[in-house]
């Protein structure tokens, strides 16, 4: 159990709030938990997540200890683009998590690699991410790859890190773009108000860097390209909304009454580009837009029309 021992700063805030946005890491709804089960106490006594704080006030937070958990294999149909002994690049389907995680602990591509791979996957990342050099959110879709071993593994983080990894988006984005190309050069942070968002902000930020230009226009919409020299959470719906053309169908970050009905993020990990651990040759694979891109399009030409 890991206490954690707060001292409030301002009138008026409700608990639940001050602990989401504390430097304690946790989200709003982990918060609420904790409270539920009676592991927060202010001045010494329980109280409602509503309850309103003042100035002065004493939060005190015991955490319990995480349960250890180990991924499991489970027998899930991957698409698999390319691989190798050293590597494998693979196409995963909107909907799918990319690794295990609270709420989410089966079903994700890693329980999938592990039935495809058994042991053959690098454990840099520990006993929940074996593999993964990098990530895509849930409801985006498109190619990620993975690394069969350490080496492999240290290598193509490597050419993250130097941003010589070609990763190419599209995406659907709400609004009309005024310029048919651009880049964004904004820093990215943890939103201070809500935890699981991210924010532009100078504040505990990374450097973020994105480039676009636009495909093809629509009524209401603007179909666009997005190259990433950086690789921050969700920089693309982060930055795409910052310049007030969120993704579209984005429930995070987008626009909440949109013209046009999609069912989660219009964005897809089109191609990616790296140099083989082994053989040092640089290798690019591109995968073909989903049905559900390409039916949103369908749909916004027919209303363009």
């Amino acid at each position: 159990m890991n206490e954690h021992r707060l001292i409030c700063e301002e009138n008026s805030i409700r608990l639940d709030k001050f602990i989401s946005v504390s430097d304690v890491g946790l989200s709003r709804s982990a918060a609420v938990n904790l409270i539920d089960s009676s592991n927060v106490r202010v001045n010494g006594r329980c109280v409602d997540k509503k309850y309103k704080l003042s100035a002065g006030d004493v939060v005190v937070l015991q955490i319990p200890d995480p349960v250890a958990y180990e991924a499991e294999a489970e027998n899930i149909p991957l698409d698999i683009v390319y691989e190798d002994d050293w590597l494998l690049v693979v196409n995963k389907p909107k909907g799918m998590v990319v690794h295990p995680a609270a709420g989410n602990y089966n079903g994700t591509l890693v329980n999938a690699l592990l039935y495809h791979c058994g042991s053959s996957l690098s454990g840099i990342n520990g006993v929940l991410r074996p593999g993964i050099v990098h990530r895509i959110d849930k409801d985006t879709s498109g190619l990620l790859i993975v690394a069969k071993n350490d080496f492999a593994h240290s290598h193509l983080a490597e050419q993250i890190k130097a941003h010589s990894f070609t990763r190419e988006y599209e995406a659907v984005v709400f609004g009309s773009l005024k310029d048919d190309e651009g880049t964004v050069n904004a820093p990215i942070g943890r939103n201070p108000n809500d935890r699981k968002k991210m924010c532009v902000t100078s504040k505990n930020s990374k450097n973020a860097v994105t480039h676009y230009s636009v495909i093809q226009r629509y009524k209401g919409y603007t179909h666009i390209k997005c190259i990433l020299e950086t690789g921050r959470t969700h920089q693309i719906r982060v930055h795409m909304a910052y310049l007030g053309h969120p993704v579209a169908g984005d429930t995070v970050y987008g626009v909440k009454n949109e013209k046009v009905s999609f069912v989660g993020q219009c964005l897809h990990a089109r191609k990616i580009g790296f140099i083989h651990p082994k053989t040092n040759e640089y290798m690019e694979f591109t995968s073909e837009l989903p049905e559900y891109f390409t039916q949103f399009l369908k749909k916004l030409n027919n209303i363009s029309k």
